[in-house]
């Protein structure tokens, strides 16, 4: 008898952002009504934020929740992980700190927030996002090499390539450029696969006739080198949360 292997998992997520302005003759849809809209969609969970996401949404949801939080301050880490863990997060997206941050206090940040998840026994993770300090890819990067030399571990980080891409204009292919740290990749569970290319962080899939665009296809390209990438070393059972975004 052959034993079933475990496979790594993909958790397909959507964001309540995606539904923002969408409804009916009676206005928006409420919170309870998009992630009902999420759920029949098929997905398996959805990124939201506190307040507007509540223990009681996650619970009755059924679904898996990834929660975003802001963090400027060390003092509040802690709490906010806190509320966040108790709404029932499955796993945590931190936005960190501004654009201008150094990079000495980025990771000084960054390392308190890291340890304090270690210690509430959370997935948590530092996103590269724009106007926060890992916008760009040279800011990004410093921030995993200082954390790495600091704790001797490598910093778990939600990756969402748009923002540098759009902050550095590039022109495809983007691999070479955007992916600089494949370990960094490997090492993380949180993605945010949004469409993009240079100038927009959000491109249109398909276009007319409902054929996939040619922008669309050079980032199809990237973004299947990033899966391909993170399953080079993915465990039976590892999970990876993707999110389309809007």
């Amino acid at each position: 008898m052959n034993k079933k292997v475990e496979k790594p998992k993909l958790r397909h997520m959507a964001t309540l952002g995606s539904l923002g302005g969408y409804g009916n003759k009676n206005g928006e849809w409420s919170v309870e009504q998009k992630i009902q809209v999420i759920k029949k969609a098929g997905f398996d969970g959805f990124v939201g934020r506190l307040p507007l996401v509540t223990k009681e949404h996650v619970e009755t949801s059924g679904l898996l929740f990834a929660a975003t939080v802001d963090i400027q301050v060390i003092s509040e880490i802690r709490g906010k992980l806190k509320a966040v863990q108790k709404a029932g997060a499955r796993c945590v997206n931190v936005q960190m700190l501004n654009h201008d941050t150094t990079t000495k206090r980025a990771v000084e940040v960054a390392r308190r927030v890291i340890a304090t998840a270690d210690d509430l026994e959370m997935d948590v993770a530092i996103e590269v996002h724009r106007d926060t300090c890992t916008e760009t890819p040279e800011k990004a990067y410093a921030l995993a090499e200082g954390f790495e030399k600091a704790e001797k571990k490598p910093l778990k980080m939600t990756w969402d390539f748009s923002h540098p891409a759009v902050v550095k204009h590039l022109a495809p292919p983007y691999w070479d450029r955007l992916a600089e740290r494949p370990d960094l990749i490997q090492h993380a569970q949180q993605f945010h696969f949004r469409p993009f290319n240079g100038h927009h962080a959000q491109i249109p899939a398909l276009g007319r006739g409902g054929k996939l665009t040619p922008e669309f296809l050079d980032w199809l390209d990237f973004a299947e080198r990033v899966m391909a990438c993170w399953l080079e070393t993915a465990k039976p059972g590892q999970e990876m949360f993707s999110c389309p975004e809007q």
